[in-house]
């Protein structure tokens, strides 16, 4: 089921709780233990630069029963998110840009299919991923698969509470704590934070501006199992929308693997005649 994110300050209250019940029905809570069968790396080797990365041919696009998507464009030189080193972090649910293209995050790592690795390899479609160290924990090493294309980690707290509901310490404990591991794990400190169910208040903002994190993501658009749900009227996506997926599997996903949910996703991208680039590439980070 969808997520729902809070405007700033906003209270947890009984509707957000009921929002919430139904979203923990539908699997998107994190919880522990890793079932991947791939092979961790030693430690990860540096993401493959955006515009010297291979694009995948028609064959295997047709190996997953798709068509290849457009190529991504080259990203503006000047960007339109400029980060900071202090101060308040930004949120941002889109990126400003006329380019047609969509940016897709996957969030928590509670499913580890190595097919999925296989269809990264294959497709080089570029991905932000926003991982919980509860869901991880026991697979560090099949992330590192993915981040070795050049598509990078970002936190998403320890144990995927609702952080709205937590005093300050502990919700700069959870901010904290994930970005100490992702750091640790795969040698690059985060720079994004998504807090989980998009729920967050000015505790939250704290936390992540004191963490490390230099602003919060959440999204327009958010993938089922066949289809994506919409946060705006228009039902259509708009060039530089977010969307949010995760990693799941067909306990969750009424039997559909994780590799087909993604093809649907690529599916419903490209009959809206949209292509995907990397998040990052559209973001400057503080100093850059």
């Amino acid at each position: 089921m969808r997520k729902r994110h809070s405007k700033r300050g906003r209270r947890w209250t009984a509707a957000t709780a009921a929002v919430l019940a139904t979203l923990t029905a539908g699997g998107c809570n994190a919880g522990g233990g890793g079932t991947g069968q791939a092979a961790p790396a030693s430690r990860p080797a540096a993401p493959e630069s955006a515009t010297t990365a291979p694009t995948a041919d028609a064959e295997a696009w047709h190996k997953w029963g798709l068509t290849p998507l457009p190529p991504a464009p080259t990203p503006p030189a000047e960007k339109s998110v400029k980060l900071s080193a202090g101060g308040p972090v930004p949120v941002l649910t889109r990126i400003p840009t006329s380019q047609k293209v969509v940016f897709i995050t996957l969030d928590d790592g509670q499913e580890k299919d190595p097919r999925f690795i296989e269809m990264m390899r294959d497709l080089r479609i570029p991905i932000t991923m926003f991982l919980t160290n509860d869901a991880i924990k026991g697979d560090y090493g099949y992330f590192r698969h993915l981040q070795g294309l050049g598509n990078h980690i970002q936190n998403h707290t320890l144990h995927h509470q609702v952080m709205s509901t937590l005093p300050p310490a502990p919700q700069k404990e959870e901010v904290c704590g994930d970005q100490k591991t992702l750091t640790t794990e795969y040698g690059a400190a985060p720079l994004l934070f998504r807090p989980p169910y998009g729920v967050y208040d000015a505790g939250t903002e704290a936390a992540v501006a004191e963490c490390g994190p230099r602003a919060i993501v959440l999204w327009r658009e958010s993938m089922q199992i066949h289809d994506m749900q919409y946060q705006t009227p228009e039902k259509k996506l708009q060039p530089g929308d977010i969307i949010l997926a995760h990693f799941r599997g067909p306990s969750e996903l009424k039997g559909t693997t994780m590799t087909q949910m993604f093809a649907h996703l690529l599916k419903r991208i490209q009959e809206q005649g949209f292509t995907v680039a990397r998040l990052e590439d559209y973001i400057r980070p503080p100093g850059g």
